[in-house]
């Protein structure tokens, strides 16, 4: 067995001169920010910070004693839970297909990664457009099949305008990766499969997808996140977190009473609360689900 090759610096500081730009980037855009939010998360000040008070977790208990706040959990849940699904089974769908096409391959995979390119707030103006009550083209479709098509009005259709928007926006982010992933599995398993008598589903699901488990494990993580945090723009675009408060998402709450409530204190305690959320959800993915990838 060859031995293992290791490489050795000269200098002890030329390792930490190489990590020091990655470092700095993490502490500023993430430590910095997180141990300031979890600072003002304590206090209570006024929108000027002119006048700071200490109040330990109040902050907390008024929030979980706030009914409001209590149901943007339950929104959050079933936002994220829609949009990490439906964007995973649409864009492994799309890939299982692309991956097939011979003819016009390349337009085809071109097409589906367009929309990342569109940024988050553009694509809710996109998407409010085509369903907008009175001039949109779809809300058009939809009431000449009897469909009274108004997200201003009902929360069920305002729910589904924005996971809509959210899936359309990430869907290539997850094509990408599943078409990756898809090209990587060796042609050889499926013809043998194949010869071996396994229909199209057999194959999938007993190779093709115990393969790409290490791809769908690492897209529902990054898809969860990006439920959490980067629809932000988009809801903001289409609903403003209405009717009502129906689709004000835990982060959308936290902009909300941070910059148009002005309660800092309890926007802080809310952007600590979301953090923490998401990093329980990623530890417990990563401690029960990944058990259950083959790499």
């Amino acid at each position: 067995m060859a031995a293992e090759k290791r490489v050795r610096f000269r200098s002890w500081w030329l390792p930490w001169v190489l990590l020091a730009p990655q470092v700095a980037v993490i502490t500023i855009f993430f430590f910095w920010p997180a141990g300031q939010a979890l600072l003002q998360s304590l206090q209570q000040q006024d929108a000027f910070g002119t006048s700071v008070e200490w109040v330990g977790l109040d902050n907390f208990r008024r929030l979980f004693d706030d009914p409001g706040y209590m149901a943007s959990f339950r929104i959050t849940a079933q936002f994220s839970i829609l949009v990490a699904g439906l964007g995973l089974l649409l864009s492994l769908a799309l890939a299982v297909f692309a991956d097939r096409v011979v003819r016009g391959a390349a337009v085809y995979k071109t097409l589906l990664i367009w929309p990342y390119a569109v940024a988050p707030a553009i694509a809710g103006v996109l998407w409010l457009f085509m369903f907008a009550p009175s001039i949109g083209i779809v809300s058009y479709w939809l009431r000449q099949v009897g469909i009274e098509w108004n997200h201003l009005l009902d929360s069920d259709q305002a729910m589904t305008l924005v996971v809509f928007a959210a899936v359309w926006k990430h869907i290539s982010y997850n094509f990408l990766f599943f078409l990756a992933g898809l090209q990587s599995i060796p042609r050889s398993l499926i013809e043998a499969a194949a010869i071996d008598g396994a229909g199209p589903w057999r194959r999938f699901w007993s190779i093709v997808f115990p393969l790409l488990s290490p791809t769908t494990f690492f897209l529902l993580v990054i898809n969860m996140v990006y439920a959490f945090f980067d629809t932000f723009a988009i809801i903001d675009a289409t609903t403003e977190g209405g009717p009502g408060k129906d689709t004000a998402i835990l982060v959308y709450k936290v902009y909300y009473d941070g910059f148009k409530a002005l309660d800092l204190g309890s926007s802080a305690a809310q952007s600590v609360v979301l953090m923490a959320i998401v990093i329980a959800l990623t530890v417990i993915q990563f401690r029960y689900v990944e058990k259950k990838v083959n790499y």
